[in-house]
């Protein structure tokens, strides 16, 4: 049967084509993985059809032998890698060849540098081994039919890389797909069986099904890896070379990942874990809309990318497989949801991953700097979202403080426990939208006269983490920007009568700012905080941070108002001068600055800044004079 060619000449997305440039100069200099990459995607395309036969046994059509074949042709320049895995039909071609629709797109291109060495990892991150032949090939040749589909359902692919590719329907008896590279001219490496066996063995000796090429001078093919799952072999016949190249395979990294724990668990549920800690952080760590997990397989049958369920939010960054051989092999994310053998696998896995974490920030603590710089932001929501293990994580939460005042954050909660002040009763912090801001508060003034430690929390995050995350180890945490400080078991009785006599000596001048300033504030009071600034705005325990109202706002949410208590500074001369202005306007004026000033220092906006301005200048003029 002949088939109607139905053949069309289309271009690339605009991506694909800035993609090919990036690969083509920044991978050359380790042009042999593409071999691995082409490798990688046919074993997916296996596991996929055994995942889809397992409701539809057809789709073999008679073969159930899955292999990886990888051939060369000296004469014609080619190297070609073939699988008989699911294929693709023509939808499906240019849906996954000629178009990027991985969510995170404009993050990806926006995150390269023109550091060709940083540019080749983010490229990894982005997953785009296909395009990998480039580097080596001047033209490719994809021919591919889906399981299930007629023999004249065949799609055969081709382009240059110039920025176009052809379609055409043809014939293919056998399902699968098979990838031809015309090597460049000077690419006479790769047409050498004992270099591309080299290759096989030194980046996919861990995959499942076998990887066939001809054997030396022999008309027969045989087996060049191991062909079997490397997770289900003993851990001390796997070397670290194969725990790293299997790493790059499941998480389609180019970089060696961090650490690594690999377990087996028997008893009344039996299955094996494999997870990796990557070195980076990947380009879409924060995209909302991309899917992170873990691969899941029953019985060393691949079921599902991305397992979510497997691993909690917080702990997206983890990479690897889960083997269970227990579960049913019609399991679906549905099933998932609600499966007690996952919840049994999910909270066993959690542990892992913490205890791993653990002992890298108990034994490698440079490790686990690189680890905190990468991931911390993402760590921290773990005590909102896993209260089982909230004190797990607390002690791997790493801060900024007043202790050494650099932005470095490698301040454990128990190092700032045991730096504590005799009768210290509370571990203090303040959240700001930066480290300089955080560092440079008024709210940090008693601090630093007493000598206590504060903890400075400037990531997006923190706020959000304190909010659910309120005790360690007895220890409550308080914002020193809210309530009451509680640091009466510290403060000298001498400050303290003095405090409450200026208090009383500036009740007059309060009650008249509280007047001037109407429903901005709650109260205005005399504060114990200040010892440098005239003025700090405090909320409520249980109020929200003027920096997190702002940070909702900006995002289009509606704030409830909260309106703060503004606390001066009995010392300062603005305010003794405050306290002796007759003048209404010029009271009124000063009243407004020093709000308007430690709106400023909270991160806050002001509602009219030309006023403020406007003021300012005026009250100028008149000390000028």
């Amino acid at each position: 049967m002949t088939t109607e060619t139905h053949k069309e000449t289309l271009g690339f997305q605009a991506e694909i084509q800035q993609l090919l440039k990036l690969m083509i100069h920044s991978l050359y200099s380790n042009k042999e993985i593409f071999l691995r990459e082409l490798i990688s995607n046919a074993s997916d395309a296996a596991d996929k059809l055994r995942f889809e036969a397992l409701t539809d046994n057809g789709l073999y059509e008679g073969d159930s032998d899955l292999k990886i074949s990888v051939s060369f042709d000296k004469e014609n320049r080619t190297v070609t890698v073939t699988d008989n895995g699911i294929g693709m039909n023509r939808s499906e071609v240019m849906e996954n060849i000629g178009t990027i629709a991985k969510s995170g797109t404009r993050q990806f291109f926006e995150s390269l540098t023109g550091d060709q060495a940083k540019d080749a990892r983010m490229i990894g991150q982005f997953g785009v081994g296909f395009y990998s032949a480039f580097i080596v090939a001047d033209r490719v040749t994809l021919t591919t039919r889906r399981a299930g589909l007629g023999a004249e359902h065949g799609v055969r692919w081709e382009s240059g890389g110039e920025g176009t590719y052809t379609l055409e329907t043809v014939d293919k008896p056998m399902r699968g797909t098979e990838v031809v590279l015309h090597l460049r001219s000077d690419e006479d490496e790769f047409l050498d069986g004992y270099r591309l066996r080299h290759i096989i063995h030194k980046y996919s000796d861990h995959i499942s099904l076998p990887i066939v090429m001809k054997a030396q001078d022999k008309d027969e093919y045989e087996a060049v890896n191991r062909a079997s799952a490397l997770w289900v072999r003993p851990k001390k016949e796997i070397s670290d070379e194969e725990y790293t190249e299997f790493y790059k395979h499941v998480s389609h990294d180019f970089e060696e990942p961090l650490a690594h724990v690999h377990s087996r668990v028997e008893g009344n549920q039996s299955y094996t874990t494999l997870f990796y800690i990557p070195k980076r952080a990947p380009f879409d760590l924060w995209d909302r809309d991309g899917r992170h997990g873990i691969k899941l397989y029953v019985r060393r049958v691949f079921i599902m990318d991305d397992a979510e369920q497997l691993m909690p939010n917080y702990l997206r960054f983890v990479r690897g497989v889960a083997d269970s051989d227990d579960l049913p092999l019609n399991v679906s994310r549905e099933i998932l949801q609600r499966n007690k053998q996952i919840d049994t696998i999910r909270a066993a896995s959690v542990k892992k991953v913490l205890g791993l974490l653990e002992d890298l920030a108990k034994n490698d603590k440079e490790k686990y700097a690189t680890f905190w710089k990468e991931f911390g932001r993402v760590l921290k929501e773990g005590p909102a979202e896993d209260y089982a293990n909230r004190e797990r994580i607390a002690k791997l939460l790493r801060f900024a403080s007043t202790h050494n005042e650099t932005d470095a954050q490698d301040v454990a909660l128990e190092d700032y426990i045991a730096r504590m002040k005799e009768g210290q009763s509370k571990i203090y912090y303040i959240t700001a939208d930066s480290f300089a801001a955080a560092r440079h508060s008024p709210h940090l003034e008693i601090f630093r006269k007493k000598g206590i430690e504060v903890l400075l929390l400037s990531d997006r995050v923190d706020e959000w983490l304190m909010g659910h995350f309120t005790e360690f180890e007895g220890k409550s945490l308080q914002s020193i920007a809210k309530g009451d400080l509680g640091l009466d078991s510290l403060e000298d009785q001498e400050e303290k009568k003095e405090l409450e006599k200026a208090a009383g000596e500036l009740k007059d001048l309060t009650a008249k700012m509280k007047d001037t300033l109407g429903e901005k504030v709650k109260v205005v009071r005399v504060s114990h905080r200040l010892t440098r600034s005239p003025s700090c705005l405090v909320v409520e325990e249980h109020d929200m941070a003027v920096s997190m109202q702002k940070l909702l706002k900006a995002a289009g949410h509606a704030v409830p108002a909260v309106a703060p208590s503004l606390e001066i500074n009995p010392q300062h001369p603005l305010v003794m001068r405050l306290n002796n202005e007759s003048d209404a306007q010029r009271f009124a004026d000063w009243t407004h600055i020093l709000f308007d000033q430690a709106l400023l220092n909270e991160g806050g906006q002001l509602d009219d800044p030309s006023a403020f301005v406007q003021r300012l200048n005026d009250l100028l003029v008149t000390l000028g004079k």
